[in-house]
């Protein structure tokens, strides 16, 4: 009996060091910051990132030149079926979370278990916007066409697709306004690659600033004052 206590005793202390590394790291190693890449051509495309204190969204606009995201994400999946959008704000994360959790006071224990270790599927947000509002929760990027491209790539490359290459539509009333639907998403959410991870390597991959890795929103905003 007093082995079994022992031994309880130090996966708790284990547990609890890990949780403290965790916390640790995820505080210091965001203020590493990957400098922006040096380029000479002219910065044309106007993105942006945006939180909702939590999660970070990639925002990109509708209709470019390079792309035009109303052919692969379609308005009619909307609430209000609006086709005079201006923006398209994109976020990856937990599916679970995503559509079984609308407030944090109802986040369940096995949600929050499963979306820590890899064990659930992954969903892409998607919400239309008029405009964009500069402040605290909204930053503009400006960037050239090349990363405009890659940043393209970047984002649809993290859709799951059907036998025929088109988006999967989920189908669901847990969507947080009339302008946003969900789809199906490549990869899973955990403690190590969060919803804002995948932001983050998202800035990295259009070659703006970055955190050298963030699991928060934090991470991000900080180094775009």
């Amino acid at each position: 009996m007093k082995k079994i206590i022992i031994r309880l005793l130090q996966t708790i202390w284990v547990l609890i060091g890990f949780v403290a590394l965790y916390a640790l790291l995820g505080y210091t190693l965001p203020f590493i910051e990957i400098p922006a890449k040096k380029v000479s051509e002219p910065k044309t495309t106007e993105i942006f990132i945006l939180t909702n204190g939590v999660h970070t969204d990639l925002v990109v606009p509708i209709q470019s030149p390079q792309f035009d995201w109303s052919k692969e994400v379609p308005f009619s999946n909307t609430v209000s079926k609006r086709t005079d959008f201006k923006y398209l704000a994109v976020g990856w994360g937990d599916k679970g979370f995503y559509l079984e959790t609308p407030t944090w006071s109802q986040l369940k224990p096995s949600v929050a278990f499963r979306a820590a270790f890899w064990l659930s599927k992954s969903a892409m947000h998607c919400t239309f916007y008029d405009q964009m509002k500069e402040g605290k929760d909204c930053k503009k990027i400006l960037i050239t066409t090349k990363q405009y491209e890659d940043l393209i790539r970047y984002i649809r490359a993290k859709f799951d697709r059907d036998e025929n290459g088109k988006l999967i539509f989920i189908p669901t009333k847990a969507v947080y306004g009339k302008d946003d639907a969900f789809y199906d998403a490549k990869g899973s959410y955990s403690f190590l690659y969060t919803c804002n991870t995948w932001a983050n390597n998202g800035l990295k991959a259009a070659g703006q600033k970055a955190a050298l890795w963030t699991p928060s929103d934090f991470g991000i905003f900080q180094h775009y004052p």
